[in-house]
Order: C-alpha cells, then structure tokens, then sequence
C-alpha cells in the first residue's frame, strides 16, 4: 500500500511488517530510510527486499535525480540479522540471504540515478558493504566501520568484494582479519566515503551534493554512471577506445548539444533529460 502526501510517498512499515524501510520523495530526491533499529537496521531478507523494491520502484520515475540510503537510528546496519543464518534454517535459506545481498548491490550499481548513502553511526559487515556499494557516501564524524565477521565464525566474504574494491588492500585485510573498526576519517582517508562531516552539517552536505546531481541532466549523468562502472573492469587501452565512442554519443543527445550550445551563449542549460 502506498499513501500520498502531496508529492511525497510513503510505505508506513504498519501496513506489514515487511515494510522495514520507507521511501519519500521530494525536490527530484528519494531517500530510502532503513527504519528498524530493533535489529540495529540489520540486512534481513525482508529488509534488503524492502530496500531492492524501493529502488526497482522508484528508479526510473523521470523527476528523480538521485536516492539518498539513509537509517534510523545510531546504526546504519549492522549487517546481515545473523537469526536468519543459523542451521535450523539451512543451507537453502542461507544461500537465498547472499543471493539477495548482491542482488541489491547490484540493482545500486546498476540505477540510472546515483545512490548516495548517508551515514551516522556504525555501518558493519553487510551494513559496510552496501555504504561500499553506493556511488557516494557522507558520513558523520562519529560514524565507524567495520566487517566483524570473523568475530561471529562467519567470514565477511561478501561484504570484502566491496569494501576492497573500494579502499586499498592492506586497510582491508586490517578490517576482514581483525575485524576492528575504523573511524570515520579513516574511511575517508582510505577512500571508503566521499566527505566527512559534523553530525550537525550531514543533511545540510547531502542536500548540497543532491542539489548539485539535480543541476545536471538526468540522461546525461544516467548515461556516464553506465560507463563509469563499465570501464574499471577494462584495460586502459580498450577504456579509452569506448570512452571515445560514449562521448561522440554523449554528444549526439539533446542535452548534450543543449548543454555546448548554453556555454557558447552563456546562459543556463534547459534540460529535456532524455538520451
């Protein structure tokens, strides 16, 4: 069930208790809250299929311009609800909790709209993984992360796929292995967030950053996300090759000859957001 107020939409978790995460919208932004601080926002299944829905939802609605992964609570997610991984549940269920974990990381990477997390309080494990996953994330300068596994007998292997792709191996090895945290300028130095701000200056930062994605062309920047993502996987060679031909198309769209024939005249860009 959905219920409009104005331009906003909400999923009021009392309809269900499978509504573990809400969805507003609002100026071109959605904002998917993690809203079950209960379980520290854990990554259940009925969770991470909340969130996976919100964004299959919501993606391709032409006025939004970004989604903002915010939660409830001092924790951001603490990870997988490690309830659903003991053996009563089997093996069956265990690999349909992973299965779903990259399902939702891979629905992020692949939105035409950037996913921004926003984080305040601790992000472990899976939690870690999916900040690690977003385009962008902003922290508060008390925020931590962390991929404790280990500490559980269980391994953060999922969650190190993304946290080592996003910083450099030696800090995650410290992470995965120990299973110690790092502070939040630690994440930022070892490139895991994009900014690090005060707990009183983070909605002002993300509005900031969505205002800014806001400015731009949704076509255009849907359309650089794709090859972005697409092109650390090549070798440079075959990078560039592709990205010569992503810029002549780039080019050939009508916000791309909007936004040059702005600049020689000096005014504004009248997006039309289309490719």
């Amino acid at each position: 069930m959905i219920t409009r107020i104005g331009r906003v939409l909400l999923h009021p978790r009392s309809f269900s208790q499978r509504y573990l995460s809400t969805y507003t919208f609002n100026d071109g932004v959605g904002t998917i809250l993690l809203d079950n601080e209960k379980t520290r926002n854990s990554l259940s299944l009925d969770m991470m299929e909340s969130i996976h829905r919100h964004i299959v939802d919501n993606q391709h609605d032409t006025e939004i311009r970004c989604i903002v992964l915010a939660a409830r609570g001092r924790v951001f997610s603490a990870g997988h609800n490690l309830k659903e991984l003991t053996a009563e549940h089997g093996p069956d269920h265990h690999k349909q909790v992973f299965h779903k974990c990259s399902e939702l990381i891979d629905t992020i990477r692949l939105a035409p709209v950037p996913i921004i997390a926003k984080v305040d309080g601790l992000a472990a494990a899976a939690g870690c993984q999916l900040v690690a996953s977003c385009d962008m994330a902003v922290c508060s300068d008390t925020s931590t992360f962390s991929t404790p596994g280990a500490s559980f007998g269980i391994f953060c292997s999922t969650p190190g796929i993304a946290v080592v792709r996003s910083i450099p191996r030696m800090r995650a090895a410290y992470m995965l292995f120990t299973g110690l945290p790092i502070t939040a300028n630690e994440a930022l130095e070892a490139g895991l967030v994009s900014k690090v701000v005060s707990k009183t200056e983070i909605n002002e930062e993300v509005d900031n950053i969505c205002k800014a994605i806001a400015s731009k062309s949704r076509a255009v920047i849907a359309l650089g996300k794709t090859f972005f993502y697409k092109q650390i996987a090549m070798d440079i060679a075959t990078a560039y090759e592709l990205g010569e031909q992503i810029m002549v198309q780039n080019l050939a769209t009508i916000d791309g000859q909007e936004g040059i024939k702005s600049f020689v005249e000096k005014r504004r860009p009248q997006w039309h957001h289309k490719e």
